[in-house]
């Protein structure tokens, strides 16, 4: 709690503060908005993908484009999903957690 004077002011996150925690915390938070928009991007991407692919007719070479922006997109969203699981089993490994570090400082 911080006395000043506007009163008393609590922490208004769940998050027991730390001094320089508070860019892991930001930087944690980027990376999983990250992604959730990647998430988003994918699923635009299959729709966009499926319309070109239902209004191909026949056409091979829609098709195939059609085809090609699914892989990309799954490819896309593996990497990210990837990017996740490897910091969770670095962090099994050493016995950190990388995705949420922790600073410790002087007591």
């Amino acid at each position: 709690m911080i006395a000043g004077i506007f009163g008393t002011v609590q922490n208004p996150t769940k998050y027991i503060s730390v001094d320089g925690s508070g860019l892991f915390i930001f930087i944690n938070n980027i990376l999983k908005f990250t992604a959730v928009i990647a998430g988003l991007f994918l699923v635009f991407q299959i729709i966009t993908a499926g319309y070109i692919y239902i209004s191909a007719n026949g056409d091979p070479k829609k098709t195939e484009q059609a085809w090609a922006k699914i892989w990309q997109a799954i490819l896309g969203f593996i990497i990210v999903a990837a990017a996740f699981v490897i910091a969770a089993v670095i962090g099994k490994i050493t016995g950190t957690n990388p995705l949420t570090p922790t600073i410790y400082g002087p007591q």
